[in-house]
């Protein structure tokens, strides 16, 4: 079993930057892909991207590509986004999810834990 907790969100100006975090909990979180997503208002929610369980590879939404990093300490069982050049569609809840795989195909059901969620928003 694996428990996730998001925190970091605010409020942010457009051109910001905010580091979101999933902390977790569970022995074997380190053998999990985290992939980050988001939903905004009357939206489904998306995908945002995923690091590897080693954190040696990520892959991200053409949105954020190039915007947004996703990193991953296991020591301290915790996977950082960072968020660059904050766009006002940007703004959204975002939340971390855990998954057995490694997969960039984005889909929700690939992710068995999921997060509660923390509220970013951007202004223009």
């Amino acid at each position: 079993q694996v428990q996730l907790v998001e925190s970091g969100g605010g409020l942010v100006q457009a051109g910001g930057s905010l580091r979101l975090s999933c902390a977790a909990s569970g022995r074997t979180f380190s053998t999990y892909a985290v992939g980050w997503f988001r939903q905004a208002p009357g939206k489904e929610r998306e995908f945002v991207g995923v690091v590897r369980w080693n954190g040696g590879s990520a892959y991200y939404a053409d949105s954020v590509k190039g915007r947004f990093t996703i990193s991953r300490d296991n020591v301290k069982n915790t996977v950082y986004l960072q968020m660059n050049s904050l766009k006002p569609e940007d703004t959204a809840v975002y939340y971390c999810a855990a998954a057995g795989r490694y997969s960039t195909s984005g889909g929700r059901n690939e992710y068995a834990y999921w997060g509660q969620g923390t509220q970013v928003t951007v202004s223009s």
